[in-house]
C-alpha cells in the first residue's frame, strides 16, 4: 500500500519509529536527533565516529543539521493519518483487514483502497469523492439521486431531476466541478488579498520592531548622555565649591595675617609700656630726694628715647595722632604721666581689624561658577533660552504690557499712539525679536483666569479682521487655555486636547530647522500636550492673546 510504503520511508533506522526532530549527517542519512546524539556519545568512548547506516567514518565528531523538509513531511503524514483515524473510513472490499480508503463511490456507496479503486475504475464510470461514510448528504434528499449540479442563484447542490422537473428547472446551473473550481478560484483570489494584508501587517510589525529597537537604543544613548551630564555637573559643582572655599580661605588667611601682625606690634608696645611703668614705680619708691633726682638722669627717657618711642607708636598705628612717650628732663611732670596713662588705654576696634571678609567677592565667585555651569548644561542640551521682550507697538488697545516687557494683561481700552504693527481686532501682542534658526525653549505662566493663547506667529500676520487671530490663519500656531480645557489651533483648525490644566506654567520648545513646535504643561511629571510640525519660512515671534481679565508672563 502507498501509505504503508511511505511510512517505512519515514522511520528512523535506529529507533524504528517515525522521525522525531530529524537531522542529517554529511553522508545524507537521516536520524532522530536524540537517536544519533546517543549513538555518537557511545562511539566517543570507542574513539571513532561512523554513520549507523552506511558506516562512513569521521575523524571528528560529525555535526548534525536539522532536516526541515523531512520534518514537514512527517508532520503532514501524521496529520493525514490522524484525519483517517478520526473519520475511520476503510475499504469496503478489504474484509480480512481494515485498509484505509482513498476514495468513495457515490453510486455504489462504497469506499475503496488503492487496489480496489484501480479495478473499480476499469469497470465503472462512477462519481468518486473523498473518503466518506455519509453518502446521504451526497445525494438529493428529494429524488435520491447523486448531486451533480450547483445553482448559484439559490446556492444549493442539485441532481438531474431537480434541474429538469424541480423548482430549479429555469435556473442557470453548472456542474459541481465547475462551480467548485470557480469557488476555489474566488477563494484563491480572496486568499491572495488576505496574503497581501498579511504581508502588509508583517511589514508593519517589522517596521515597528525596527522602530522599537531604535527607540530602545536612542533611550539607552540618552540615559548615558544624561548620566554624563550629571557627572559633569557634579564635577563642576565640586570645582565651584572648591573655588569658593579657596576664596574664603584666601581672604581669611590674608586678614588673619594682618590681625596677627597688628597683635605683635601691640604686644611690643605693651611690653615697652610695662617696662616704663616698672621704672616709674621703682623711682616712686625712692625716699631720698637727692638720689631720686640723680636716678632720674640715669633711668629717665631723654629726647632720643622720646623720638624712638614716637617712631614705634607711628609704626604700630598710623591712625593714632598722639605722640606716646615719656619726657624727662630733671623729672616727670603731669603731662608726661597723662601720656603714659593714655598709652595704657585699649586699642580701638578699627585699629585691631584692618578689614572684614569681602562677602560680595565670595558671592560673585560662587555666582560666576554657577552661571558657567548653567551655561555649560544649556550648551550640552543644544538649545537656548532667549531673553524675550514684548513689543508694545504691536499690543492691542486692550492689552497692557508691563514695564519690564515680560507680562501682558487684559485691561480697559487705552489711548495708544498709532502704529502700523498694532493689532486692531484681537487683544494680542507680539514679541520684539523673532527666532529664525536653532533650538529654543521658554516658559510662560497664566493667571488661570479668562481665555489665554500662547504661541508663535510670523511677523506678516494680519493686524485687523477675524483672520488676524492667533491660530485663525496659516501664519500662527497657538495653545488655547480657557476654563478647564486645552486646545491647539492652526489655520482655523481647532483640536481639543483630552486633558485638564493642573499647573499654571507652560513650556514651549521650538526646533526651527526640524519644524517642530511643542507645548508642555510643567506639572510633576512634565506632561507633553501637543507638537506642531511645519516647514517654517519666516522668523517666529511669540504671540499672546489675553481676554476676560487673563494675563500671561514670560518667566524665563
Amino acid at each position: 500500500m502507498a501509505s504503508e510504503n511511505l511510512r517505512e520511508e519515514l522511520d528512523c533506522s535506529i529507533c524504528l519509529s517515525l522521525y522525531t526532530d530529524p537531522v542529517s549527517l554529511r553522508c545524507g542519512h537521516n536520524f532522530c536527533r536524540s537517536c544519533i546524539v546517543s549513538a555518537l556519545d557511545a562511539q566517543e568512548a570507542a574513539g571513532g565516529y561512523s554513520c549507523p547506516d552506511c558506516r562512513a567514518e569521521y575523524p571528528e565528531r560529525p555535526a548534525v543539521e536539522k532536516n526541515r523538509k523531512l520534518g514537514n513531511i512527517v508532520e503532514r503524514f501524521l496529520s493525514t493519518q490522524s484525519d483517517m483515524e478520526e473519520t475511520k473510513v476503510f475499504c469496503s472490499y478489504c474484509i480480512k483487514s481494515q485498509v484505509p480508503a482513498v476514495r468513495s463511490c457515490l453510486q455504489c456507496e462504497n469506499s475503496l483502497c488503492d487496489d480496489h479503486l484501480t479495478a473499480h475504475n476499469k469497470t465503472m464510470d462512477h462519481i468518486l469523492t473523498e473518503p466518506t461514510v455519509s453518502f446521504g448528504n451526497r445525494k438529493c434528499s428529494i429524488h435520491k439521486k447523486v448531486l451533480e449540479y450547483y445553482c448559484p442563484q439559490d446556492a444549493v447542490c442539485l441532481c438531474v431531476s431537480c434541474c429538469l422537473v424541480g423548482k430549479h428547472r429555469r435556473h442557470q446551473v453548472e456542474l459541481l466541478d465547475n462551480a467548485s473550481k470557480r469557488k476555489k478560484k474566488k477563494l484563491r483570489e480572496y486568499l491572495n488579498k488576505l496574503d497581501l494584508q498579511k504581508g502588509e501587517i508583517q511589514t508593519r510589525v517589522h517596521n515597528l520592531l525596527d522602530h522599537k529597537g531604535k527607540i530602545q537604543k536612542k533611550s539607552s544613548d540618552k540615559r548615558k548622555n544624561v548620566s554624563k551630564i550629571f557627572m559633569d555637573i557634579k564635577e563642576q559643582l565640586e570645582v565651584a565649591e572648591k573655588k569658593t572655599l579657596n576664596e574664603i580661605s584666601r581672604q581669611e588667611e590674608e586678614i588673619v595675617s594682618q590681625i596677627s601682625d597688628q597683635i605683635k606690634k601691640l604686644e611690643i608696645q605693651e611690653d615697652e609700656l610695662c617696662r616704663k611703668m616698672r621704672d616709674i614705680e621703682e623711682m616712686g619708691r625712692i625716699t631720698d630726694p637727692i638720689r631720686l633726682l640723680q636716678e632720674s638722669d640715669i633711668t629717665g627717657c631723654g629726647d632720643d628715647d622720646d623720638e624712638e618711642m614716637e617712631k614705634c607708636d607711628r609704626k604700630i598705628s598710623s591712625e593714632d595722632d598722639e605722640d606716646v612717650g615719656l619726657k624727662s628732663d630733671q623729672g616727670m611732670n603731669q603731662s608726661d604721666l597723662r601720656v603714659v596713662e593714655d598709652n595704657k588705654a585699649p586699642v580701638s576696634d578699627h585699629q585691631e581689624t584692618t578689614d572684614d571678609l569681602d562677602e560680595a567677592l565670595i558671592s560673585l565667585t560662587l555666582h560666576r561658577s554657577l552661571r558657567e555651569l548653567a551655561s555649560g548644561v544649556t550648551s550640552e542640551l543644544r538649545f537656548q533660552v532667549p531673553d524675550v521682550l514684548l513689543d508694545v507697538d504691536t499690543a492691542n488697545e486692550c492689552v497692557e504690557v508691563s514695564e519690564d516687557l515680560k507680562m501682558a494683561s487684559d485691561s480697559e481700552a487705552q489711548n495708544k499712539p498709532e502704529s502700523p504693527g498694532r493689532f486692531l481686532y484681537y487683544s494680542q501682542v507680539l514679541s520684539k525679536c523673532g527666532l529664525s534658526s536653532g533650538r529654543h525653549y521658554w516658559e510662560v505662566e497664566w493667571n488661570q483666569i479668562g481665555r489665554c493663547e500662547i504661541g508663535v506667529s510670523y511677523p506678516s500676520i494680519g493686524r485687523d479682521g477675524e483672520e488676524s487671530g492667533g491660530g485663525d490663519n496659516d501664519k500662527s500656531w497657538c495653545l488655547v487655555l480657557e476654563d478647564a480645557e486645552f486646545a491647539v489651533s492652526h489655520d482655523s483648525v481647532v483640536e481639543m486636547l483630552n486633558s485638564e490644566p493642573t499647573s499654571p506654567t507652560f513650556g514651549v520648545f521650538l526646533d526651527y530647522e526640524a519644524g517642530h513646535l511643542s507645548f508642555y504643561e510643567l506639572c510633576d511629571p512634565i506632561r507633553h500636550l501637543h507638537t506642531f510640525t511645519a516647514s517654517f519660512t519666516e522668523p517666529l515671534h511669540l504671540l499672546f492673546y489675553v481676554g476676560n481679565e487673563a494675563s500671561v508672563i514670560i518667566t524665563s
